[in-house]
């Protein structure tokens, strides 16, 4: 007989309803109920879009081998009786699948509708392989659907709140973008700087085409926001001195300027032979 259970499961659960005693552990199999796979079906409020198809290949292997460890999440499908809905652990499920089992284990939740989409979200996002846009939408749907400010979201996810508040920005970079940082060609650290910029789309291609450090990035952003000025024909002339510069010396160069008509000249060298080259060239009499 199936039993259903109001306790939490796991972090995700116990920081919802703040059962402090709710810990990760190694699970008895015999305490839990089994399903048969085919009776159950996706959380509809799931926040991952993609599995990593080398990862869940490589929890196929371990399910092939010890069967499935820790159970799954579900609760019971009013409209469908016999049915579940997968509140955590989907990967493990499609992962069982591929192994061709036929039943797995699982720990049935009574929760609202509600609930069930909090966990979903919590659960999930706090999860490292999230990436970085379906963990941003997580939090956009707990601030939307559940009203919560960035500060209770960070309370729930145990993250500080400009985490929270960083990763939620990501969603205003173009579609382009966002489209790199769901295939992981572009990390967050990366895409952070472009925010609000107008050319966000072509400095992002060349951070891929690149492979720019972060730091490399805040001096590309920093450089090419500095020539952006009302004097057109000024910024034309500053960028052709530096693609000038750059020729000369065969080194990347970044000339920022300031409205007095200061600024500074900095030169990039990635080994003691280029440095030695710029070295002799300034000196040189």
């Amino acid at each position: 007989m199936n039993t259903v259970k109001k306790k939490g499961l796991g972090r995700g659960l116990s920081a919802l309803f703040g059962d402090s005693s709710v810990k990760e552990k190694n699970f008895d199999r015999n305490e839990f109920n089994k399903v048969s796979i085919s009776d159950l079906s996706r959380n509809p409020y799931q926040p991952r879009e993609f599995f990593n198809e080398t990862k869940l290949e490589e929890l196929t292997n371990s399910i092939k081998k010890n069967g499935v460890i820790q159970p799954i999440a579900v609760r019971p499908k009013k409209s469908e009786p016999g049915k579940y809905e997968i509140i955590a652990g989907e990967r493990r499920w499609l992962a069982a699948q591929k192994a061709g089992l036929h039943e797995i284990p699982v720990s049935i939740l009574d929760l609202t509708d509600v609930e069930s989409l909090e966990v979903a979200i919590v659960e999930n996002v706090q999860r490292d392989d999230l990436n970085p846009i379906e963990e941003a939408k997580g939090y956009k749907r707990l601030s939307q659907e559940f009203k919560h400010d960035h500060e209770s979201i960070s309370k729930l996810m145990s993250k500080s709140r400009s985490h929270i508040s960083n990763t939620l920005r990501l969603l205003t970079l173009p579609e382009d973008i966002i489209g790199m940082l769901e295939e992981g060609t572009l990390t967050s650290g990366q895409a952070r700087p472009l925010i609000g910029l107008s050319n966000a789309s072509s400095i992002a291609e060349e951070i891929v085409s690149k492979n720019y450090s972060a730091r490399k990035i805040e001096y590309l952003v920093k450089s090419k926001k500095s020539l952006k000025s009302k004097d057109k024909s000024y910024d034309a002339n500053i960028i052709k001195a530096q693609e000038r510069i750059e020729k000369k010396l065969g080194l990347k160069v970044y000339i920022s300027y300031k409205k007095n008509n200061s600024g500074k000249i900095t030169i990039e060298y990635k080994n003691l032979e280029q440095f030695q080259l710029v070295s002799d060239l300034l000196t040189k009499h």
